[in-house]
C-alpha cells in the first residue's frame, strides 16, 4: 500500500513538472518570434474563434502588430536597463504613471476591436478576453505561491 502511494505521488509531481516545462518552453518560443509573426499569429487565432471577414483580418493584423511592437520594444527596454545595471524598483508614482498609460493602451485597443468587430463578435471578443485575462492572473498567482 506504501509503495503505491509513494508512486502515485511521484508520477502526479513528474506530470506537474512536466507541465510547467510546456508552459515555460512556449513563453521562451514567443520571446524568439518578430513581432509580424506574433501579429500574424494572434490575427489567425483571432480569426479561427471568431470567423473574421478578409477586411477583418487586415484591420487585426494591423492593429496586433501594432500592439506587438509595442510590447517587444517595452520588453527590449526592461532587459537592457536589467542588463546595464540600471534596473531599479519603480517609485510608487512611477508605477502609478505606467498603470495609467497601460489602461489608456487597453482602453484604446478595446474601443479599437469595438470599431472592427460586429456586436456578435464583440461580444465573444470580451469573453475570450476576459476568460484568458483571469486564466494568465490565476496561473501568476499559482507561480508565485510556488516560488515562496
Amino acid at each position: 500500500m506504501k509503495k503505491t502511494l509513494v508512486l502515485v505521488m511521484l508520477l502526479a509531481g513528474a506530470t506537474v513538472m512536466a507541465q510547467e516545462g510546456r508552459k515555460n518552453h512556449h513563453r521562451q518560443a514567443m520571446k524568439d518570434l518578430t513581432p509580424e509573426q506574433i501579429a500574424t499569429l494572434h490575427t489567425k487565432k483571432m480569426t479561427l474563434a471568431l470567423d473574421l471577414s478578409d477586411t477583418q483580418q487586415k484591420q487585426v493584423q494591423v492593429l496586433s502588430l501594432e500592439n506587438a511592437k509595442l510590447r517587444k520594444a517595452k520588453m527590449e527596454e526592461r532587459k537592457a536597463r536589467k542588463e546595464s545595471g540600471e534596473s531599479k524598483k519603480p517609485t510608487p508614482e512611477e508605477r502609478y504613471e505606467l498603470q495609467l498609460e497601460r489602461l489608456d493602451n487597453q482602453i484604446a485597443h478595446k474601443a479599437e476591436m469595438k470599431a472592427i468587430l460586429s456586436p456578435e463578435q464583440y461580444e465573444k471578443w470580451e469573453k475570450l478576453h476576459f476568460h484568458k485575462r483571469k486564466h494568465h492572473r490565476k496561473e501568476r498567482s499559482e507561480g508565485k505561491r510556488g516560488r515562496r
